[in-house]
């Protein structure tokens, strides 16, 4: 799995730019400086170094060891401290209540069985009172082809994460058609769901 993704981050550039999530900055008023925040699949590191700017104790894990080179770079260029760790997310342990936020932003590489094992893991690794900020593609992406996997299955709908995070007081949840510019990887109209949910 990282083989594929080094050689999708190996292009020059940041191939989903260096500007954080749209989503992610709109939810700015719930992040308090000094929170700790897991970053998950945090790619080239833009939504970390950006959470790292305001403040939090960012972990950011990520499977590419390219990809991290490059997140511990802009890290550098900001100025900013980020724990990295390099992990394949199906083996890696999410541990005990920890984190006062976990930002999940696109991480659909991921198909049903494992989408399920990190969704607990999520849950699992967020402190009480804990905020999961998470946006996806809808299954509608593929007729846009502006980004994400070519599977179906890998998408979400709001029944799906109604569903998976039943047991969380869900904030926020809306699917909704924008453009979006994240570097060469995400670009143009874009069918999206994003949620805050609290454990």
């Amino acid at each position: 799995m990282s083989s594929m993704w080094d050689e999708r981050y190996a292009q020059d550039g940041y191939l989903f730019g260096t500007e954080p999530n749209a989503f992610l900055v709109t939810q700015r008023h719930l992040l308090k400086a000094g929170m700790s925040c897991l970053a998950v699949a945090d790619g080239e590191g833009r939504n970390g170094v950006w959470l790292a700017q305001q403040g939090l104790h960012v972990l950011s894990v990520e499977a590419s060891a390219v990809a991290l080179e490059k997140a511990k770079k802009l890290a550098q260029q900001r100025g900013v401290t980020i724990d990295f760790e390099q992990a394949d997310l199906a083996q890696w342990q999410w541990g005990e209540p920890r984190f006062d936020v976990v930002a999940a932003i696109f991480i659909q590489f991921a198909p049903p069985g494992l989408r399920e094992q990190m969704f607990a893991g999520i849950k699992r690794c967020l402190k009480p009172g804990g905020l999961l900020l998470l946006q996806g593609y809808t299954p509608r992406q593929l007729e846009y082809k502006t980004g994400g996997p070519p599977a179906a299955e890998n998408m979400y709908t709001e029944a799906l994460l109604r569903g998976a995070f039943s047991d969380m007081e869900i904030l926020h949840l809306r699917e909704h058609d924008d453009h979006i510019s994240e570097g060469t990887g995400h670009s143009g109209m874009s069918a999206l769901i994003d949620m805050v949910a609290r454990k």
